[in-house]
């Protein structure tokens, strides 16, 4: 999927702009300087919402929201039913089945991120420009739902 061997889905997040709740203090306030409440969500390579994960107050960061959410609980303790590593093609290599994510995300077991773009060799850069293009699915997803609403 995308050039990108063992890719299950793209996660984000997304905050849905709302007014504030009286007495909600900044606990809605977010870094664009709105309200909002956070969602998160995982596609597939068809632009469809396969997981998504509603009402984390909008000043938590996107891997915040996951740290906190039934489904980064799920995506953390295997309920979802990730296959196990498996080899790649002909390559003696085994890898785990993950999701694309952001720099925003932790590096976890079913999570791969970039690596940070500070002096990196090519190797490195190639890989981020795969992943980079294999995770724009989750922002195209939330475009296309966004004019819909």
């Amino acid at each position: 999927m995308w050039n990108f061997p063992h890719a299950i889905g793209a996660i984000d997040g997304k905050h849905i702009v709302m007014q504030a709740p009286h007495n909600g203090g900044s606990e809605y306030f977010n870094y664009k300087k709105t309200h909002s409440i956070a969602l998160l969500a995982v596609c597939n390579a068809k632009y469809e919402f396969t997981m998504v994960d509603i009402g984390d107050s909008g000043r938590q960061s996107d891997g915040s929201v996951f740290n906190n959410c039934s489904l980064g609980y799920a995506i953390e303790n295997n309920k979802l039913n990730i296959p196990d590593p498996e080899y790649i093609g002909n390559s003696e290599k085994v890898l785990p089945y993950v999701l694309v994510a952001d720099d925003t995300f932790g590096l976890k077991r079913h999570m791969m991120k970039p690596y940070p773009n500070q002096n990196i060799p090519l190797d490195q850069k190639i890989f981020n420009y795969r992943l980079s293009r294999a995770r724009r699915v989750i922002e195209n997803t939330f475009g296309i739902a966004t004019t819909r609403f």
